[in-house]
């Protein structure tokens, strides 16, 4: 296969960037995404060029690192698949492919197809978590929960933080990202205990973020690799209410201000 490559190029954050214009030959319809990306590098090093920056780790769709939008798409074309999992025989030899960073206020451009995520890490370490002491680990069957609600937060927890729904979303929000870890924890008796604080300083640190509202687009679900379903935004406000209505108004709870 031969394909044509716009790829962004930007040398820095403060840096202007632009589309450049690559050849990629010789491309094995059995090679994934990061593969091709590889050999275009491999041959722009023997050209005495400066190679394409992009994110990768796992290249096992894991991680969530890969991120890049093909052809206006986070992760590309395929449903349910990261662009590290994305195999070249979906395309087409001659097929012109435009590849950009992930598009957001609070995803900086670092160097060309990287950008600085930790935005994300910043709203799971504001309450991501339980910190709740429970003692030694109880056996596998003292704690009982229903099938329904561990296979509610097991599908929630597929969530790899790989920012697509930010990147799809017209409004740049992480509100599918932040509903996922919310409904996960929230499904579970260990993560009651800290329910109304976690959602409300999850929700204040979206807004220190610079991510935007959710307003029922479904981009966000339509781009997921792992297929996080908007219902878990649901339950985040469902939760946020709930947590309004009890301790969200005081300085404990870390409430998003009303003024």
């Amino acid at each position: 296969m031969n394909l044509t490559l716009f790829v962004w190029r930007q040398k820095g954050p403060g840096a202007q960037g632009g589309l450049e214009e690559y050849q990629a030959k010789d491309i094995s319809p059995d090679m994934s995404f990061l593969e091709m990306l590889d050999v275009v590098n491999e041959d722009l090093i023997k050209d005495g060029k400066n190679p394409i920056a992009f994110d990768h780790d796992c290249r096992e769709g894991i991680c969530g690192m890969c991120s890049q939008v093909v052809n206006g798409v986070p992760h590309g074309p395929r449903e349910r698949t990261t662009i590290c999992q994305l195999h070249m025989r979906h395309f087409r030899d001659g097929d012109a492919l435009y590849i950009e960073p992930w598009r957001a206020r609070a995803f900086p451009v670092i160097k060309d197809l990287i950008v600085d995520r930790t935005s994300l890490d910043r709203i799971i370490q504001s309450g991501g978590y339980m910190s709740v002491h429970t003692g030694g680990v109880p056996d596998a069957n003292a704690v009982l929960i229903p099938k329904h609600d561990a296979d509610t937060a097991m599908d929630a927890a597929e969530c790899i933080g790989c920012g697509a729904c930010v990147a799809a979303c017209p409004n740049g929000s992480a509100m599918l990202f932040a509903a996922a870890k919310v409904a996960h924890l929230a499904q579970l008796p260990q993560g009651r205990a800290e329910a109304a604080q976690r959602v409300c300083v999850m929700t204040e640190a979206m807004l220190k973020e610079g991510f935007g509202n959710c307003s029922n687009h479904y981009e966000c679900q339509a781009v997921c690799p792992k297929g996080i379903k908007v219902k878990f935004i649901a339950k985040l406000n469902r939760e946020f209410l709930k947590a309004e209505l009890r301790s969200c108004g005081t300085p404990e709870a870390g409430t998003p201000s009303r003024d």
